[in-house]
C-alpha cells in the first residue's frame, strides 16, 4: 500500500478535537487508533464506559461516538485532509464503530456555503441556564435541519403545544429516573465530580447549572441523590424551542449517524451564536422514547431532544486528555 504523507501533529489536533465531543453523563465512551500507514484512524467504543441502568442498549453510548466522530472529520478537513468514513465497517469486530481514512490532502478551504465549524468545536458547551426566550429565525431552524440531512437525520421543530407534550413526557422520564436506584447511584458515579478521583472525569457545579423555578422545563437533576441542598432555581424561558432528532430506522448504524447529526447542528448553532443543552431522559425508557416521534410508530425513531436559544454560554466539562483516548498505533503492515 502507498503510504500518505501524515504531518505528525495532524493525528493530534484530530484527537483533541474528537475528546471535545459531548457524550452522556460525560463518560467520554471512544478510543482511538492510528494507521498512520493509511492515514486511518479506528474509532472504537470504550465499552467499560458504558451506563449498564442508564442506556443498556448501548444506543446513547453510539450517539456518544458518533458526535465525536463528526468532530475528527471537521478537524480532519480543517488541516487540509479529505475524511472518508465507513461506519461498521467489520461485523467480527464489533467494538468498531468506524474508520476515518484521510483520503488525500485538499488545497481549497471550505466555502461560504460549507462552514468550517472547527473553531466551534472549542466553543460548544451545554448551557443549562435560562435562555432569553428570543425566537429562532426560520432561516436558521432551515440550516440546522439541512446540516441534520447531511448526516442522515433529520430535525424536527414541534409547534407549542406539541413542545409543551415533549416536556410531559421528559418530566416523567425525570421523575422515574429520581427514584431509580440503580440509576440514580449509576449517575453519582459517573456525575459528581467531588466523588471522583480523578480530576478529568465528573461535571462541575457551573456545568450542573439551575433548575426551573416554574417547573417547565425538566432538565436533569444531577444534585437531588447527592446533595442536601438545591441549586438556585430561577424561571426561564416561556415558550422553549425544541429540536427533536429522528432517524428513519434504529439500529446502530442509524445511531451513529444521529450522532454526528447532532453534533453538526451544534457546532452549526454555536457559529451562529446559539446555545444548546439536551433532554435525554424519556429516551432512556423505552415505552416513553416512543412517544417522542410525531406520530408515534409511523414516522422514524426519535434520537435526541435538543433546547436552543439565545442565552449564557455555558461551561466546559472536563476531558481526558487526549493521549488516554489514543489507544495505540497500529504496527506496520
Amino acid at each position: 500500500m502507498h503510504s500518505t504523507s501524515l504531518d505528525p501533529a495532524i493525528p493530534e489536533t484530530c484527537v483533541s478535537a474528537a475528546v471535545a465531543a459531548p457524550s452522556i453523563h460525560n463518560t467520554q465512551p471512544w478510543s482511538f487508533r492510528l494507521d498512520p500507514e493509511s492515514a486511518t484512524f479506528q474509532v472504537r467504543a470504550a465499552t467499560e464506559r458504558g451506563l449498564r441502568h442508564t442506556d443498556p442498549a448501548g444506543r446513547a453510548l453510539h450517539l456518544s461516538v458518533g458526535a465525536c466522530l463528526l468532530n475528527l472529520r471537521v478537524a480532519a478537513a480543517h488541516c487540509g485532509w479529505s475524511p472518508v468514513r465507513r461506519l461498521l465497517p467489520s461485523p467480527e469486530d464489533p467494538g468498531l464503530l468506524a474508520v476515518v481514512r484521510l483520503a488525500g490532502a485538499v488545497t481549497r478551504r471550505p466555502t461560504e456555503h460549507r462552514m468550517d465549524l472547527y473553531e466551534a468545536i472549542w466553543r460548544r458547551h451545554s448551557s443549562r441556564l435560562p435562555f432569553s426566550g428570543l425566537p429562532l429565525p426560520q432561516y436558521l431552524r432551515n440550516e440546522l435541519g439541512e446540516a441534520a440531512r447531511a448526516e442522515g437525520a433529520r430535525l424536527w421543530f414541534p409547534d407549542p403545544v406539541e413542545t409543551e407534550r415533549q416536556l410531559r413526557l421528559t418530566a416523567e422520564a425525570e421523575r422515574r429516573n429520581r427514584i431509580d436506584v440503580d440509576r440514580t447511584t449509576e449517575s453519582s458515579r459517573w456525575v459528581h465530580r467531588d466523588l471522583q478521583p480523578q480530576p478529568d472525569v465528573g461535571l462541575p457545579r457551573a456545568v450542573l447549572g439551575l433548575q426551573d423555578a416554574r417547573e417547565q422545563l425538566p432538565l436533569r437533576d444531577f444534585t437531588a441523590q447527592r446533595h442536601t441542598e438545591r441549586l438556585g432555581a430561577r424561571p426561564f424561558e416561556t415558550e422553549p424551542v425544541i429540536a427533536v432528532l429522528i432517524t428513519e430506522h434504529d439500529r446502530r448504524a442509524d445511531w451513529l449517524r444521529a450522532g454526528q447529526a447532532l453534533q453538526h447542528v451544534w457546532l452549526l448553532a454555536t457559529a451562529h451564536g446559539l446555545r444548546a443543552s439536551l433532554l435525554h431522559q424519556a429516551l432512556e425508557w423505552p415505552d416513553l422514547r416512543r412517544f417522542l416521534s410525531p406520530k408515534p410508530g409511523r414516522t422514524g425513531h426519535a434520537q435526541m431532544l435538543i433546547r436552543l436559544g439565545y442565552g449564557p454560554e455555558g461551561a466546559a466539562s472536563p476531558r481526558r486528555a487526549p493521549r488516554l483516548a489514543l489507544d495505540g498505533v497500529l504496527a506496520p503492515r
